[in-house]
C-alpha cells in the first residue's frame, strides 16, 4: 500500500513529532475572531480548522459505500464527501511536520494534493480504512514538498537519492562500527545507486544554502556572487565571433555574385532571411513547381557550403540553410 513514499533526513530537516489525535490538538479549542474589531489577527490555520471540522467522520460502511459509487460511477457528490471526511486526517500529518515548515498550510495544501490521488487510487474491496491507505499518500506529498523547498538547492530529485537522504548518514556509521573502510563506491552498492548520486547527496549533506549576496567577511565589500566567473564571451571569443561573421558574409557576397535570378532569390528570401517566403510563392514568381524549386534550394545550400569551406575552412559553427 506505500507508494514509494520519499523520505527525509532527520538532519535535513526537524524530526517529525509525534501525530496528534483530533481531541488532543492544542488549536483544537482556540477562538476564531468573528468581527471586523476583534484584538488579535485572524489567524488563516485556525479557520481553516473551524472549517473542516464541521464535516463529521465516515462510519466504515459509509466509507466502502461512497468509495464504491464514485469508483464506479464518478459520482462528484461521493468525492467531495471522501475529501471534507479526511480533512482532518491531512491536518493531523501536516502537524507531524509542523517544525520543518514556517507555513503550515503549505503543508495541508501539499496533503490535501495527496488525498485526492489516494481516493483516486483506493480499491474499497481490499478491506483497508480509506484513512489508513490515504495517510501513505499524505505523507508523501508533505515530504516532497518539504525536499523541494527546504533548500534553495533541490538534493532529493529522484527517489534514490531520498532515500539516500534518510539512510545515507546511519547506514555509513554502522558499517565504520563494523570495521569497514566506507567510501562511495561501497555506499553506492550498498543502496544500488550511482557512485554520483552518493556523492552528490554526501555534499548536500555536510553543507548549506550559502548567498552569493552574503559578504565574504566581515571586513569584506565584495561578495561570493562577485568571485563567480562570468558567463558572458572573453573578449578574445567576442572578437574571433566577430571576425568570423565578417569573413562569412564577404564570402556569401562574392558567391551572390555568380548566382541567376532564381538562386538569388533563393538566397536572400530564403536560406538567408529572417522570415523566409515558401518554396511555392517563389515557384509562382518563375513559373515553375514547388518541388523544382526545394530541389534547387538543395542544389544551391550544397554549392553555398562547399564555396564557404573552400574559402574559410571548417564551417562547423555556420549554419547553412533556411532558418
Amino acid at each position: 500500500m506505500n507508494p514509494d513514499e520519499p523520505v527525509l533526513d532527520p538532519e535535513v530537516l526537524a524530526d517529525p513529532v509525534d501525530e496528534p489525535e483530533p481531541e488532543d490538538d492544542p488549536r483544537r479549542d482556540l477562538p476564531v475572531p468573528t468581527g471586523e474589531r476583534a484584538l488579535v489577527p485572524s489567524d488563516p490555520f485556525r479557520r481553516y480548522l473551524a472549517e473542516i471540522r464541521k464535516y463529521p467522520p465516515l462510519t466504515r460502511e459509509e466509507e466502502q459505500a461512497l468509495a464504491r459509487r464514485y469508483r464506479e460511477t464518478g459520482d462528484r457528490e461521493a468525492l467531495l464527501r471522501l475529501v471534507t471526511a479526511n480533512l482532518m486526517l491531512v491536518v493531523r500529518v501536516a502537524l507531524s511536520f509542523r517544525r520543518a515548515a514556517r507555513n503550515l498550510l503549505d503543508l495541508v495544501q501539499e496533503g490535501n494534493v495527496g488525498l485526492l490521488q489516494a481516493i483516486e487510487r483506493f480499491d474499497p474491496d481490499v478491506g483497508v480504512r480509506l484513512p489508513t491507505y490515504a495517510a501513505w499518500w499524505v505523507r508523501a506529498y508533505i515530504i516532497k514538498f518539504l525536499l523541494d523547498n527546504v533548500r534553495l538547492v533541490r538534493v532529493g530529485t529522484t527517489n534514490a537519492r531520498r532515500k539516500l537522504l534518510y539512510n545515507l548518514r546511519r547506514e555509513r556509521a554502522r558499517l565504520e562500527a563494523e570495521g569497514f573502510e566506507v567510501g562511495p563506491k561501497m555506499l553506492a552498492e550498498h543502496f544500488g545507486v550511482s557512485e554520483e548520486d552518493v556523492q552528490d547527496v554526501q555534499r548536500a549533506l555536510a553543507g548549506g544554502d550559502v548567498s552569493l549576496d552574503a559578504p565574504l567577511g566581515d571586513d569584506e565589500d565584495r561578495t561570493r556572487g562577485e568571485l563567480l566567473p562570468s558567463a558572458a564571451p572573453s573578449a578574445e571569443e567576442e572578437v574571433a565571433r566577430r571576425d568570423l561573421q565578417e569573413r562569412v558574409q564577404a564570402s556569401i557576397a562574392r558567391f551572390r555574385e555568380g548566382l541567376g535570378d532564381r538562386d538569388r532569390a533563393l538566397l536572400d528570401e530564403r536560406l538567408l532571411a529572417e522570415e523566409p517566403v515558401t518554396l511555392q510563392e517563389i515557384g509562382d514568381r518563375f513559373g515553375t513547381t514547388r518541388e523544382a524549386v526545394r530541389q534547387a534550394e538543395t542544389r544551391l545550400m550544397a554549392r553555398l557550403r562547399t564555396h564557404l569551406t573552400g574559402e574559410i575552412g571548417d564551417l562547423a559553427s555556420v549554419k547553412v540553410g533556411p532558418r
